[in-house]
């Protein structure tokens, strides 16, 4: 049998999360929104986060926000890209800055 120090373990908190994906105008604001609203009404600790660096039109608050890092309206206007170009960069950016959401979502879920 395994020996016990004496001291108990504290028990690791488990963390569920929900990817939202879909293309624009199926619901996916809509869904957050109803979420975020549902969560808080529970009274049930969340962290809401938005990682499309090309929605600037959000009717909730965010607690991380990609846009923090890279916005593609920026991008655009500083690099001359198109929407489509911005966005490519864009998410090259955030991959290669991979560090900055982990370290947030790292401080968010303490």
């Amino acid at each position: 049998a395994p020996r016990s120090s004496g001291r108990r373990r504290r028990a690791a908190m488990v963390l569920f999360g929900q990817l939202v994906v879909g293309p624009p105008g199926a619901g996916k604001t809509t869904y957050c929104t109803g979420m975020q609203h549902l969560l808080t009404a529970l009274k049930r600790p969340r962290t809401l986060v938005n990682l499309d660096p090309a929605n600037d039109d959000l009717p909730y608050e965010c607690d991380i926000d990609i846009r923090e890092l890279v916005n593609v309206e920026d991008v655009m206007t500083e690099l001359g890209l198109g929407p489509n170009g911005g966005l490519v960069y864009a998410m090259e950016y955030i991959e290669v800055n991979l560090d900055w959401l982990i370290a947030r979502l790292r401080k968010a879920t303490k």
